[in-house]
């Protein structure tokens, strides 16, 4: 194991105990929720009053409705388009996410995951804000650049508006994070990662639904009436990621196996 991936390693094993020890307080203490920020709080992410972990990308509408109640999009210079206010999201975002910020009037623009590529996408085509399942969110307002301290000012406003109709966090949530299962990412490690998505892609032509659309900018996201597919590789380690989302949790489940078995058998 190479410096960054033990690097790598540690940073999520820490991430994943610092959930959990935010899990236990919140539910200890009958709390809201909860928020970790990661070391440079340019990253935050949230449990829910239950102490479940919320997938970040789930939040990416929420951040845009208080960012567009916050007065920042009457005070940006960057104007609105004729179809509402684009709102950035990275390959990995749930369907579900981006349903909830089209029927909020704004028009979602997909990006390739990270910062070098989402900060200046938000600039040139105008956005207001966006974010990524890695938990960084991006404000107009802000230079174009990710902050945790805002993006947690922003969902912690609209946890609050909630709470005042009697509404909780977890709740809130549930419109948009019960629409599709989805998998999370999955990592394998792949030394030939471009003879694994090759075979990705003959299983899912084969075995998967008719294709109804698909995104090359980052990997392949292939779109499904009833769900979608993304799988990347990384570039600096042995690893090929795959994400699965889908209608129902069978279905989920039935096509997590039958991916997962085509880039671990050859």
């Amino acid at each position: 194991m190479s410096v960054e991936q033990e690097a790598r390693a540690e940073a999520e094993a820490i991430m994943a105990e610092a959930r959990e020890q935010v899990a236990e307080l919140v539910r200890k203490e009958k709390l809201d929720c909860g928020v970790i920020f990661d070391g440079d709080a340019d990253r935050a992410m949230f449990v829910d009053e239950n102490g479940e972990f919320v997938q970040p990308d789930y939040l990416i509408p929420i951040v845009a409705r208080a960012t567009l109640g916050s007065g920042a999009a009457a005070s940006s210079q960057q104007p609105a388009t004729s179809g509402g206010w684009k709102i950035i999201h990275d390959v990995r975002t749930s369907r579900g996410a981006i349903e909830a910020i089209r029927e909020m009037g704004c028009e979602p623009v997909m990006v390739p995951v990270g910062h070098a590529f989402a900060k200046p996408i938000l600039r040139e085509v105008g956005a207001l804000c966006g974010g990524e399942l890695a938990g960084h969110y991006y404000f107009s307002e802000f230079f174009g650049c990710d902050s945790g301290v805002l993006a947690a000012l922003r969902v912690l406003s609209e946890i609050a508006a909630a709470k005042a109709k009697g509404v909780s966090f977890g709740a809130m949530m549930s419109p948009i994070m019960g629409r599709y299962a989805n998998s999370g990412e999955i990592n394998f490690k792949v030394e030939n990662k471009d003879a694994a998505i090759g075979r990705v892609l003959a299983v899912a032509a084969d075995r998967l639904p008719r294709e109804t659309g698909r995104s090359e900018i980052d990997g392949i996201r292939i779109e499904y009436e009833d769900g979608w597919i993304n799988v990347r590789k990384s570039n600096t380690e042995p690893y090929l990621r795959l994400l699965v989302e889908a209608k129902t949790r069978t279905q989920l489940d039935s096509w997590v196996s039958l991916l997962s078995n085509a880039i671990t058998n050859h």
